[in-house]
């Protein structure tokens, strides 16, 4: 067995193993082969893991010091596939987020302030910036709080992350097609990247009601189908190429809001339906409710600049606080600020035990 240091970290509504970049091999081929028998991959029950059978549950997060001037920390992170031998640094991800703060003042990476610590993290998948405001009294990291975030029982210390320009972090452009709006399989779509290439459609358009559960919008092979279809012809004009075997982008469904929020939203991430929404896709989602003649901004009855909005998912409401400046390219607004807020929790710290038989790098 190859023991390795971890930490096992909830991360807003994810959960995943957190590494110094320094105790797992610099080796790619091997560090993934580490990262599949850590997680027991691939196995839908990831029986012999420390994974949840779940894509919310097999993350991880690679953190080291940073040689950027404008970040203290590096934060790589990894989507270890469930069902099948990959490891994808293809996305971000804004939940796992969270944790990378607290992880690196725990760890020693940041010195801790007396009341709050102001962690500055370079997000290495997209070269994107973000800025998370942790609790640490005394000296110390705190879990406890009154935050409360809709997926995640009980409260606990608030992380107030700022993101900075990540607009087309990985497509290049805010809209990647040039357009607000195209048309894929007779379908009416708009295509965003504001830290997560996100398609939104209206959920009517594929003959659904925008209310279903994830489970029976998991239930429908049809439109699973259609979606896949739909997210394979458009990722070429977004920018991505091939996204056959790929995590992006996120397939958005759109329908009225029914209760606090401007819109509702169903998320193929691609093949599985999210329980709530991500952090970086709720960012997309809220940027497009922004910026009129987008599919999600008929949805808006009422926007105030820097007003936050809400993105009602199936499990609750993210709250995202925008400043949006439109210009007289509707396609090249200026986006001035988006936030929201997270909890974390350190959950395990200690070795994890990889068996080392079957690693053909080694």
């Amino acid at each position: 067995m190859k023991a390795i240091a971890a930490s096992l970290m909830r991360g807003g509504t994810s959960k995943g193993l957190f590494f110094l970049a320094s105790d797992l091999p610099a080796d790619t081929a091997l560090r993934d082969q580490y990262l599949l028998r850590a997680m027991g991959s691939p196995d839908n029950r990831q029986i012999d893991g420390v994974g949840g059978a779940n894509p919310l549950t097999s993350k991880v997060a690679i953190v080291s010091p940073s040689d950027h001037p404008g970040a203290d920390v590096d934060y790589l992170f990894l989507q270890v596939s469930v069902d099948c031998a990959q490891v994808s640094d293809t996305q971000n991800c804004g939940n796992m987020l969270a944790a990378v703060g607290p992880f690196a003042i725990e760890q020693g990476l940041v010195s801790a302030g007396d009341e709050i610590t102001e962690v500055r993290i370079r997000m290495v998948n997209t070269d994107a910036f973000a800025r998370a405001t942790v609790q640490t009294p005394g000296g110390q990291v705190t879990y406890y709080g009154d935050a409360v975030i809709d997926g995640v029982p009980g409260s606990s210390a608030p992380v107030l992350i700022d993101f900075q320009d990540i607009a087309g972090s990985s497509c290049g452009a805010l809209f990647p097609t040039g357009h607000l709006t195209d048309t894929v399989d007779d379908i009416q779509v708009t295509c965003i990247d504001n830290g997560m290439p996100v398609v939104l459609m209206d959920a009517s358009a594929l003959g659904v009601s925008g209310t279903e559960s994830p489970a029976e919008l998991e239930a429908d092979q049809n439109l699973k189908a259609r979606v896949e279809r739909i997210r394979l012809a458009i990722a070429p004009r977004m920018n991505l190429g091939d996204v056959t075997h790929q995590t992006i982008p996120k397939m958005c469904l759109l329908s009225h809001a029914t209760h606090a929020g401007v819109v509702s939203t169903r998320t193929f991430i691609p093949h599985r339906v999210h329980d709530a929404i991500g952090v970086l896709g709720s960012v997309s989602v809220a940027t497009a409710c922004a910026i009129p003649g987008t599919v999600a901004a008929k949805y808006v009855d009422v926007q105030q600049p820097g007003d936050a909005l809400g993105i009602e998912h199936p499990t609750g409401l993210f709250s995202v606080a925008m400043q949006v400046s439109l210009t007289t390219t509707p396609t090249e607004p200026v986006l001035a600020r988006s936030a929201l807020l997270r909890t974390a929790r350190l959950l395990m710290r200690g070795e994890l035990l990889i068996p080392t038989d079957n690693i053909t790098t080694e």
